[in-house]
């Protein structure tokens, strides 16, 4: 990288920042290089995650995108992604969330965890992936896209932080030894009808290897995944657009619901 790539890096993470601070959408960054590095992308991402903590914001844990065929063949991917969770992103369930505030916003259901101790290394396994989860939990993810829609690739996700904009997390509980949660289906519904339905397995065959698949990401910048951050796991249906005066909700047979209330 040279300096005229490091300025344009600064420059794109401002310009992404105004976009969702204005909600007016850019074009998306391959329209111009459309043989941009993920590299590069993760390092847009990164720039702007340091602008939001330099203004007050504290990271929280992390996302893996792009963790399921469904996702995939949506976004017109191939491989998964990984943003970083903002304190400022989260809400509890049954909170209500403002349509306007977004541009674009559609939303996913997902298996979730909150870890119990650090998770790093460049070898790690799904065995030590569940050993570091200390509670697991059903989420809605409300992803959104700060470009002028959503036909965009893998490094144009990467760099708006893999199009995460909300995560509303439902009650945590302690990841039993006997739970299966390759197994667990999870039901989507909206205003009361079932619109989507997928089972963990839909993410990287178990959504623990969404955590062994971002551990070991992180591990190449000199990172790891840290006691007490969520992360979530990737959908297990394909995304659904997200309108206003609705509620979203999402069930499975072990895990507490969860319920997101738009105006």
């Amino acid at each position: 990288m040279d300096e005229r790539d490091d300025r344009w890096i600064a420059a794109t993470a401002s310009a992404l920042l105004a976009a969702e601070y204005e909600r007016v959408p850019i074009e998306a960054l391959t329209v111009r290089r459309p043989d941009l590095p993920l590299e590069t992308a993760y390092r847009i991402q990164a720039a702007s995650v340091e602008r939001r903590i330099a203004s007050g914001a504290r990271v929280v844990g992390h996302k893996a995108g792009a963790t399921s065929k469904a996702i995939q063949e949506q976004m017109g991917v191939d491989e998964p992604d990984s943003g970083v969770l903002l304190d400022d992103m989260v809400l509890p369930t049954g909170s209500t969330m403002a349509r306007p505030s977004l541009m674009q916003p559609r939303v996913e259901a997902e298996l979730a965890f909150r870890l119990g101790c650090d998770l790093v290394g460049p070898d790690l396994d799904v065995q030590e992936a569940r050993a570091a989860v200390k509670e697991v939990f059903l989420a809605l993810e409300v992803i959104d896209t700060r470009f002028a829609d959503w036909r965009i690739t893998i490094a144009d996700s990467i760099a708006d932080n893999a199009s995460c904009a909300r995560a509303v997390t439902g009650p945590m509980v302690p990841l039993g030894a006997d739970m299966d949660l390759a197994a667990e289906p999870v039901v989507v519904s909206v205003d009361g009808i079932a619109v989507a339905t997928g089972e963990g397995r839909a993410v990287l065959g178990d959504p623990l290897n969404a955590l062994v698949w971002l551990a070991r990401r992180l591990h190449r910048f000199g990172d790891g995944l840290r006691a007490g951050q969520l992360i979530l796991a990737g959908a297990v249906h394909a995304s659904l657009p997200l309108g206003a005066k609705t509620t979203v909700h999402a069930r499975s047979p072990h895990l507490p619901p969860v319920e997101l209330h738009v105006r």
